[in-house]
């Protein structure tokens, strides 16, 4: 539990590792309303940290994740490379 907010964290696992770093893409890309400002904002650069991060986990992990893990991260990653060709343009 979050003691300042007393909001119940969920509990750590890949998955919740993988989505924490989705949804800050999401955010870099503009797809979702930042936490901090409220607003919509456009940050390629980080976008393409954070896609990169999840395509090192993937690298990483090869070979060690179940069929669920590694299904939502070869998903998420895809769904995000789209997402940022789109934002950027190309």
């Amino acid at each position: 539990m979050d003691k300042k907010r007393g909001i119940p964290l969920p509990e750590v696992t890949f998955a919740t590792l993988v989505l924490s770093i989705n949804t800050s893409a999401l955010v870099h890309l503009g797809e979702m309303n930042s936490p901090e400002s409220g607003e919509k904002k456009k940050d390629l650069t980080m976008a393409q940290h954070a896609i990169d991060t999840l395509a090192m986990l993937q690298e990483k992990t090869r070979g060690n994740l179940t069929d669920d893990e590694k299904s939502l991260l070869e998903h998420i990653i895809f769904d995000l490379r789209l997402k940022y060709v789109k934002a950027s343009g190309k």
